[in-house]
C-alpha cells in the first residue's frame, strides 16, 4: 500500500539522537570551551564535536562540501549546525585553533564509559592492547609534516583495546615519528602491548618490564639469542619453540632481564614472538600475535568507511582534532551496535547505520515498493503522495 501522512506529523529522527547520546550525556563534565579573545565563539564544542561527528559518518568529500550540505540540508541545519548558521571562516579557524583540550577530554571519557559497558573479550588473555602506526598523506603546505624526499606525511600513533575492540589512546607526529617511544605512553602498568618487528628493541623490552607494562612483540629471526632454558613443546601444534632466553650479543644489545621466546610455524612462515608473559602457554602467545592483525583491519576500516583521510585542517593542531573526532565517532558506533545488536562495529553495520540515518533525515523524494514518490517539504503540513 501508498505510504499515507497526516498533516502535522512529524517524522521521527531516531537512530541519529540515540548514537550521538553519549556524547550528550558527556558533555556537562568537559570544560567550556572559550573563545581567548573579546570575540564570541562561532561555534561551542558542542557545535564542533556534532559537525565532525556528521562528517565522518556522511560521504563529505571535503571541508567545503560539509558546510555547502550544513547550510542547505534541513537535517543538518536542525540537527547538526549552529543555530544562527555557520561561516566558512570562523569553521576553518575554529577547528584549526580551539577545542583539542576539550576533544581529548570528550574522547577519555567515552572510551572509559564504553569499556565499562561493552563485553570484554579473550579475558582470558589479560589486559591486551594493539600498537601500530599509520601514515597520513599530507600537502606541501603542510610544513610540520616532514616525510622523505620532500613528501609529506602526517603518523597517528594508536593504542587499540584488543578486549572491547575500540581505540584508546592517540598520538600525533610528523610522517618520520619513531613509533617505539610511544609504547610506554599507550600502556599502563599490568597491561600487555602487542607489536610487529618494528618495536623491537632490546632495551625497550628491559624498560617495560622495569615499568610492569608487559609485551608480546615479533622479532627477527636473525636475532641472537643465549638460551637459559627450555620449556617443553606440544608435538603435532603450531609452536615449534619455547624458551628463556637473554636476547641480542653480549656486551652490544643484549638484554639484562630475561625474555621468554616462542617460536611458531603458519603456511610454511616462522613467527618469533619476545614476551614477558610466562602466565600464558605458547599457544595463547601465538593466539594473541595473530589477533594483532584487528588493528590493521581498524586503520583500513577507519581510512575507507569514516573519512578520516580527508583533511579538513592542515596544522598539526586542527589535524589532531579531527582524528580524535573520528576516534570518538567510532566509539560511538561501537556503543550503538552493542546496544542495538548486541555485536562488535562492522562495515554492514556501519553502511546499514548510515543508510537509516539518511533516510530519517531525508527531506527529499524517496520511492517507496508500489512506486510512488514521497515528497517532503521542509515546511509542515505539507506532504503528499505522487505517482
Amino acid at each position: 500500500m501508498p505510504y499515507h501522512w497526516t498533516p502535522g506529523q512529524k517524522k521521527k529522527h531516531r537512530t541519529y539522537p540515540k548514537l550521538m547520546q553519549s556524547i550528550n550525556d558527556t558533555l556537562p563534565d568537559i570544560t567550556p570551551l572559550t573563545s581567548g579573545s573579546n570575540r564570541p565563539l562561532q561555534m561551542t564544542f558542542e557545535d564542533q564535536i556534532k559537525i565532525l561527528v556528521y562528517f565522518h559518518l556522511e560521504e563529505h568529500q571535503s571541508g567545503r562540501h560539509l558546510l555547502q550540505v550544513l547550510n542547505e540540508n534541513h537535517f543538518a541545519r536542525q540537527y547538526v549546525a549552529p543555530e544562527k548558521g555557520i561561516q566558512k571562516s570562523s569553521f576553518f579557524e575554529d577547528i584549526s585553533s580551539r577545542g583539542l583540550e576539550q576533544m581529548l577530554e570528550l574522547f577519555e571519557k567515552l572510551y572509559v564509559k564504553a569499556a565499562r559497558q561493552l563485553p570484554k573479550g579473550h579475558a582470558e588473555l589479560g589486559d591486551m592492547t594493539l600498537i601500530d602506526g599509520s601514515l597520513i598523506d599530507a600537502v606541501l603546505s603542510m610544513y610540520w609534516a616532514d616525510y622523505r624526499d620532500g613528501a609529506k606525511k602526517a603518523k597517528v600513533h594508536i593504542g587499540f583495546d584488543l578486549n572491547r575492540g575500540i581505540p584508546k589512546k592517540i598520538f600525533l607526529t610528523d610522517g618520520k615519528g619513531d613509533e617505539r617511544p610511544f609504547v610506554s605512553k599507550i600502556l599502563a602498568p599490568g597491561e600487555t602491548g602487542v607489536m610487529d618487528r618494528y618495536y623491537q628493541r632490546h632495551k625497550s623490552f628491559d624498560d617495560w618490564q622495569a615499568e610492569g607494562k608487559h609485551f608480546i612483540c615479533r622479532i627477527k629471526a636473525s636475532t641472537k639469542r643465549n638460551e637459559i632454558r627450555k620449556n617443553d613443546v606440544q608435538s603435532g601444534g603450531i609452536v615449534f619453540y619455547d624458551a628463556v632466553v637473554l636476547l641480542g650479543t653480549p656486551y652490544v644489545n643484549q638484554t639484562e632481564k630475561e625474555v621468554r621466546l616462542v617460536g611458531y610455524r603458519v603456511a610454511n612462515v616462522d613467527y618469533w614472538i619476545a614476551t614477558d608473559r610466562h602466565d600464558l602457554s605458547a599457544e595463547q602467545i601465538a593466539f594473541a600475535y595473530k589477533l594483532r592483525w584487528n588493528i590493521e583491519i581498524f586503520f583500513g576500516w577507519w581510512k575507507r568507511h569514516l573519512k578520516v583521510y580527508h583533511l579538513i585542517s592542515r596544522s598539526k593542531y586542527g589535524l589532531m582534532v579531527q582524528m580524535l573526532a573520528g576516534l570518538i565517532t567510532y566509539i560511538l558506533l561501537a556503543i550503538y551496535c552493542h546496544d542495538e545488536y548486541q555485536e562488535h562495529v562492522s562495515v554492514k553495520r556501519l553502511r546499514e547505520i548510515c543508510i537509516k540515518i539518511r533516510n530519517e533525515m531525508s527531506l527529499a523524494d524517496i520511492v517507496n515498493n508500489t512506486g510512488i514518490w514521497l515528497y517532503q517539504p521542509p515546511g509542515p503540513g505539507r506532504i503528499y503522495a505522487t505517482s
